[in-house]
């Protein structure tokens, strides 16, 4: 898996290197210090994951994401930063980024990188322990509306939680292809675009 590494703190940089290269599956395809190198590169290199920090001097790494995602709706983008803020966490899920760790999660960044690449999205224990408070919905939310069964609610709920096709396979006694096509026909029934998405609005609705 090819990883780019966008960091402004060019010792943090080499040290993501360092941990994420320790891993034979993985190799860092390159290394950025702003979004605007972030956006260049991505283009240039096209990695599996974009793992890159938020405050950044030029383009955010937020901005950088809104300009990638633009043109790749693919793109998987994990956000690594020392800042929690509330208003960092829910715009980054908006964007639709696949995963926001905190540095001092650093044991947790490699199994991340590799679910993330691996079509999963993550969030570090601080983060996820917000999400339902952040993302909480306002208003009722009838998942008939939208002919949504319950065992397609239940998958909903089981990717926000995080679970891979595999595990919701497991839990619900379904094969892996049935789960994928499940949450395909899910995404279309809502319009949503990936797991991400579906995630996030299953916390602005729940």
């Amino acid at each position: 898996m090819r990883v780019l590494v966008v960091d402004d703190d060019k010792l943090v940089a080499i040290s993501l290197k360092t941990i994420l290269e320790a891993d034979e599956q993985l190799e860092v395809a390159g290394l950025g210090e702003n979004g605007r190198d972030a956006v260049r590169l991505y283009r240039e290199l096209a990695p599996d994951v974009l793992l890159m920090d938020i405050r950044m001097e030029e383009m955010s790494g937020l901005e950088a994401a809104e300009c990638i995602l633009k043109e790749d709706k693919a793109a998987k983008i994990l956000f690594l930063t020392t800042f929690s803020d509330d208003e960092y966490i829910v715009r980054a899920l908006n964007i639709g980024a696949r995963g926001y760790l905190l540095k001092q999660d650093f044991e947790g960044i490699v199994p991340a990188v590799k679910a993330v690449a691996g079509g999963q999205s993550v969030f570090g224990g601080e983060v996820a322990g917000k999400l339902p408070v952040l993302l909480s919905g306002r208003n009722a939310f009838s998942y008939s509306d939208y002919e949504i069964s319950e065992k397609e609610q239940r998958i909903i709920e089981l990717v926000a939680e995080g679970l891979s096709n595999r595990e919701i396979a497991g839990k619900l006694f379904l094969g892996e292809g049935t789960v994928r096509n499940y949450i395909s026909v899910i995404l279309e029934k809502l319009g949503l675009r990936d797991r991400t998405q579906l995630a996030v609005f299953y916390y602005k609705n729940c």
